[in-house]
């Protein structure tokens, strides 16, 4: 079975090969025909799919090193969008087990923290919700860093969802075992989030900024989450501002 994985994911590394050499013929003689373009792409997807759902953890690494190039191409779409859904969610969400009922064996933290960096890059609302479900069922600290932070980058607050589901994976650490790297990763989201909604008015952040500041962490985190509580201070001292001025 494992030579056939193996056999398989050449197949599929010589037939990108061959694609991608095959578009940079092309493109060296004239521009892309619309059919070619697509056909190229659809491949390139095809690919992408079978590599991230190989059983060969290192195939999957290379299959978020092509989603990168990707996306860094402008060539995202629906498709880019659910594969990466599966890697990050993959050993959570969706399980493989040895004889169906013993040891896990598709565990690839690694793999779900970079699957949550390029849903960042995204920046979707799908995108979005892939990561907060991340937040609330990963147990790995380096996943949950990673997707706190494109949490923050992507910017999207509505109704607090994201700030409420930061809060309560900081304050769960917190309570367990905290997190130096999770605690700023979290401060820096509140404050981007912060910056691209005007301020945030969930008061569980607030409380999580303070429970950080006062907390078992090292003394350059408390800092920045005194940092961070003067910077929301002054986004609601703006709206007092600007809500005084209309009267």
């Amino acid at each position: 079975m494992k030579t056939w994985n193996r056999i398989g994911g050449l197949l599929i590394v010589s037939l990108l090969t061959i694609t991608a050499a095959f578009g940079q013929t092309k493109t060296n003689d004239k521009e892309l025909s619309v059919e070619e373009s697509y056909l190229q792409e659809s491949i390139e997807q095809m690919v992408i799919r079978e590599q991230a759902r190989a059983d060969s953890r290192d195939m999957k690494l290379v299959a978020l090193e092509y989603i990168g190039d990707a996306i860094k191409g402008g060539r995202t779409n629906q498709e880019i969008q659910k594969t990466l859904e599966y890697l990050a969610l993959e050993g959570i969400v969706y399980q493989a087990r040895e004889g169906g009922v013993g040891r896990l064996i598709n565990n690839y933290p690694d793999v779900r923290a970079k699957a949550a960096q390029y849903l960042g890059e995204l920046g979707t609302k799908e995108a979005k919700d892939v990561l907060v479900k991340m937040v609330l069922s990963d147990p790995e600290p380096m996943v949950l860093t990673e997707a706190v932070k494109s949490l923050g980058k992507i910017g999207i607050n509505d109704n607090d969802e994201v700030t409420t589901a930061i809060s309560w994976i900081v304050t769960r650490f917190d309570i367990l075992n905290p997190d130096n790297i999770l605690a700023l990763s979290a401060l820096e989201a509140y404050e981007k989030l912060a910056e691209k909604n005007g301020g945030i008015k969930d008061p569980s952040a607030v409380r999580t900024i303070i429970r950080i500041a006062e907390g078992n962490y090292i003394r350059p985190v408390q800092a920045r989450a005194r940092e961070t509580l003067n910077t929301l201070r002054k986004y609601t001292a703006q709206q007092n501002s600007k809500t005084g001025g209309q009267k």
